[in-house]
């Protein structure tokens, strides 16, 4: 995955970023739950004392799913989406400009690139996409950073009826929301896109970290792998338990590490090998 910012709201790298595709694993999620999303803006840095978005990139952080039949094969340049979470703005007493104020990037920073995401309890059971976005408003047009996930949903009601949004297509690179200057001061701000639908979570940024985001180890979380080949039962997602029963890691991903508790199987053809000993430990390929 590329860190590379993305300014063109009308490109194919706006869906996913750049060079994004659909790989084997999917994440089983209960609908009513969690996901926990981590995001970073250097590859492979998950490390608490770095800045998650670093730099002053303060902006909203939103998250969008996409119902598709094959979270696994899907192209998500096809997909129709919906915004399920939002976390933007909300004005800090005494700040003398937007760069003061709460932000979700800034929440980001503090939890350590983690975010709860509450997933919809009336969601229709199947495979979706889920599309996290972090945008930078230091520069101006925002800078966009993504990234997409698989996962399958389970126990929704399925009464959900969203309105939904292509990608490329559902910004414009004039919206205010993009072009907004943080440098002055603010007294409103509207996040680019459609509004969340009414069974998705609007979060007020600055109330700090809290569930997963605040008490889960980073890279805790077993990756699971495609239905019919050993995933886990559907749960909460996010911070889900450690070993290596039930789970592996992907390509490149932690698998070891000082304070690291997560899984420690490689996916077939990677081997668990020491990066930075003893910091951190990364499956490789090769047996």
């Amino acid at each position: 995955m590329s860190n590379s910012p993305i300014t063109d709201v009308t490109s194919r790298n706006f869906v996913c970023n750049v060079g994004a595709s659909a790989v084997g694993g999917k994440c089983p999620v209960r609908a009513g739950g969690v996901v926990t999303v981590e995001m970073h803006q250097q590859p492979n840095d998950r490390n608490c004392r770095n800045e998650a978005i670093g730099g002053a990139h303060w902006g909203p952080v939103q998250v969008y799913l996409g119902k598709v039949a094959d979270a696994s094969t899907a192209d998500a340049a096809s997909a129709e989406w919906f915004k399920i979470f939002s976390s933007a703005w909300a004005k800090k007493p005494g700040g003398s400009s937007g760069d003061d104020d709460h932000w979700g990037t800034r929440d980001l920073n503090a939890c350590c690139g983690r975010m709860d995401v509450p997933i919809p309890a009336d969601l229709a059971d199947g495979d979706y996409l889920l599309r996290a976005e972090a945008l930078a408003l230091h520069a101006m047009p925002g800078q966009f950073y993504m990234s997409c996930y698989q996962i399958t949903v389970a126990g929704g009601s399925g009464t959900a009826r969203p309105a939904t949004v292509r990608f490329p297509g559902a910004y414009a690179s004039n919206d205010a929301g993009i072009r907004a200057n943080i440098h002055a001061p603010l007294s409103s701000y509207q996040a680019p896109g459609p509004a969340v639908y009414a069974g998705g979570t609007t979060k007020a940024p600055g109330q700090g970290c809290a569930g997963c985001a605040s008490t889960c180890q980073v890279g805790s979380s077993p990756s699971a792998v495609a239905p019919g080949s050993g995933s886990a039962p559907p749960g909460g997602g996010g911070g889900g338990g450690g070993g290596s029963g039930g789970c592996s890691v992907q390509a490149y991903g932690q698998c070891g590490g000082n304070g690291y508790s997560g899984c420690t199987k490689c996916g077939e053809g990677f081997t668990c090998r020491d990066v930075s000993p003893p910091y951190y430990s990364q499956c490789q390929p090769g047996a």
